[in-house]
């Protein structure tokens, strides 16, 4: 099942622990962003933009009318990475 790898944008709203071992394993070396936590806030570790870089994600971001400044971007390694 190679669906993250043909759209990755179908887990976004997902947790990045949610995924799946195959999804996480398609998946390696893309950038997610995820709401910075602030004592103010508790976000829920969701996936809200996935790209190649955090700027992809940035304009993704941008697209959805959500304040790039209010995400952390990180790149997604492998299950097996120690």
């Amino acid at each position: 099942m190679a669906v993250a790898a043909n759209d990755p944008r179908r887990v976004i709203g997902r947790a990045p622990d949610a995924l799946s071992l195959t999804e996480r394993l398609e998946l390696t070396g893309r950038t997610v962003a995820l709401e910075i936590y602030t004592p103010e806030t508790l976000p829920l570790r969701r996936i809200e933009a996935i790209g190649d870089s955090a700027e992809e994600c940035t304009r993704q971001l941008r697209e959805r009318g959500l304040d790039p400044l209010r995400f952390e971007f990180v790149i997604l390694r492998s299950p097996y990475a120690g």
